[in-house]
């Protein structure tokens, strides 16, 4: 491996991949790859150890555990390119329908409805549960953010506003 990593001796890559190639398929069989499939898992590794030879360590393993590690990992590769094929964009089941984001003169009623009951709710909380829903929701500011705005435990206003939308969620059922 040294010879590789330093020289890029061929000849030592030669003795590897006369020793591991056939190790290598032998064991990507064993892991279910059909023999074409694991004749070309194998060159992918081989080429990955030519490549990345700088990169092995013999202090942390073996060559053989880094060269079955490598085939290992492009086998799992091999199956999760299995499992999500390509998606043919030109095919018509991939194409969206054409929808019309326009919303309908009922829904704009039921929403405008909906927003005036949910104001009105709000508007029977207590001033400083509904302050922090608005900051909240409306605002779309943190639980933090409002308890180092108003200066109040982060405990507080979790607290309040768990009790604000109980509040909100019993006042809509009533409606509803």
């Amino acid at each position: 491996m040294a010879a590789i990593a330093q020289e890029r001796d061929r000849d030592s890559f030669g003795e590897l991949f006369d020793h591991f190639g056939p190790r290598v398929k032998s064991y990507l069989r064993r892991l279910g790859a059909s023999d074409v499939l694991a004749e070309d898992l194998m060159q992918e590794v081989m080429l990955t150890l030519w490549r990345r030879a700088d990169q092995f360590d013999a202090r942390k393993a073996a060559v053989s555990t880094w060269v079955f590690t490598i085939a290992r990992n492009k086998r799992i590769d091999a199956l999760r390119r299995q499992k999500r094929p390509e998606v043919d964009m030109g095919d018509p089941a991939t194409v969206p329908d054409p929808e019309d984001d326009a919303p309908k003169p009922d829904e704009q009623v039921n929403a405008g409805q909906l927003a005036d009951i949910l104001r009105a709710a709000i508007g029977e909380l207590p001033p400083e549960q509904a302050q922090l829903l608005n900051m909240a929701f409306y605002d779309d500011k943190s639980h933090t953010m409002i308890a180092d705005e108003l200066d109040l435990p982060l405990g507080t206003v979790k607290s309040r506003l768990r009790l604000a939308l109980k509040k909100l969620r019993t006042g809509l059922d009533d409606v509803g």
